[in-house]
């Protein structure tokens, strides 16, 4: 025979000790869950979410480091602002936020410009682009270079996978994916024959392309609709 406190009539009268109950078994749950081990060792990746991860955005976005705002989501272009931090400071690239990446956003770091004016400057060194406005870096966002390796161009020569150094300027746009003889290009900017600053949907910390700059495609219409590159924009490759 059910007691009192067990029986179903008691919780029909009292829908609200039901409600309790489950409640208190839920939070039970979730307390006993597993936290994940790189939430426990303080760490922040791709995919996490929540208060740490707007702490992390807004502390990105007032170091100059382009994403697309803090929204507590740690998505893909939050993952591309944390290699350019971590390239920007000489640590490891691996867009994961830990002790060391958690440092460098204490100490502040942020690459110089080489330019007194405005420009867009492509450190090859760091693998990274910075817009310059008036010889300050304003924007710091994570590139992809030549890869350094062999390979068959269009006319069947073995060439090298390089992005020259020097300065140049803009000289062609094109709205939306260029076709090419290396794949299509996202809303490329050419300032150097067939070199161009571009998107595309691969942006890794180290250098991949035949030659070009790679950033995110979200990052490449935002430069282009900030006006932060243009036919006639200054590009300077070190």
């Amino acid at each position: 025979m059910p007691t009192p406190a067990t029986h179903p009539r008691t919780f029909r009268r009292h829908p609200t000790r039901l409600l309790a109950v489950l409640l208190a078994a839920l939070l039970g749950a979730l307390l006993l869950a597993p936290t994940p081990a790189h939430a426990a060792a303080g760490e922040l990746r791709n995919g996490d979410s929540g208060r740490a991860v707007t702490a992390l955005q807004n502390d990105l976005l007032d170091l100059g480091y382009w994403l697309d705002g803090a929204d507590g989501e740690f998505g893909p272009n939050t993952a591309q602002a944390v290699l350019a931090l971590q390239k920007a400071a000489g640590i490891a690239r691996d867009g994961v936020v830990g002790p060391d990446t958690r440092a460098a956003l204490a100490d502040g770091a942020r690459p110089s410009a080489s330019s007194s004016g405005d420009a867009l400057e492509i450190d090859l060194e760091r693998q990274l682009l910075l817009v310059v406005s008036g010889g300050e870096v304003e924007y710091t966002l994570n590139t992809s270079t030549g890869s350094g390796k062999p390979y068959l161009g269009a006319d069947g020569s073995e060439r090298i996978a390089t992005t020259p150094t020097g300065s140049y300027a803009v000289f062609r746009q094109v709205s939306g994916w260029d076709p090419g003889p290396y794949g299509a290009l996202y809303a490329p900017m050419y300032f150097n024959g067939g070199i161009a600053v571009h998107g595309y949907p691969s942006v890794p910390a180290y250098p991949a392309s035949h030659g070009c700059a790679r950033v995110s495609l979200p990052a490449m219409d935002w430069l282009r609709e900030e006006g932060h590159i243009a036919v006639g924009t200054t590009v300077v490759v070190r």
